[in-house]
């Protein structure tokens, strides 16, 4: 992903760059399953369709807006907190996926965005 920002002109609230942010938020995660006995349950198969879900439930809020509703949705405190928590499943499961199979998410995404400038010019 090419930028002209600089290395610390992108940083999360935490202080930290966005990619170390998510390896401490992937290892909370994992630490969080090992506690609790759930490494059996994390397998490939399994997070993907949890990922799956998860997004479905993140879709099922906005299923019968209209495209203004859709856009004002974080304005009301229940529907954003409902948002919210949705996207924090979506990427807890996203981030347990990457792990379980070695992917790295930030390279994946930097590649991806590489191919899409190479495939879409402007």
């Amino acid at each position: 992903m090419s930028s002209s920002s600089s290395p610390t002109a992108s940083r999360t609230a935490a202080g930290r760059p966005p990619a170390a942010e998510l390896a401490a938020l992937q290892r909370r995660l994992a630490d969080f399953a090992v506690a609790r006995d759930w490494g059996q349950y994390h397998t490939p198969k399994n997070l993907a369709a949890a990922l799956s879900v998860e997004a479905s439930e993140l879709l099922e809020i906005f299923q019968w807006l209209t495209p203004e509703q859709s856009q004002r949705i974080m304005t009301e405190p229940d529907q954003a907190a409902r948002v919210e928590d949705e996207v924090a499943d979506v990427l807890a499961y996203l981030l347990q996926f990457c792990q379980v199979l070695g992917v790295d998410a930030s390279a994946a995404l930097s590649a991806k965005i590489d191919r899409n400038e190479g495939r879409f010019p402007v």
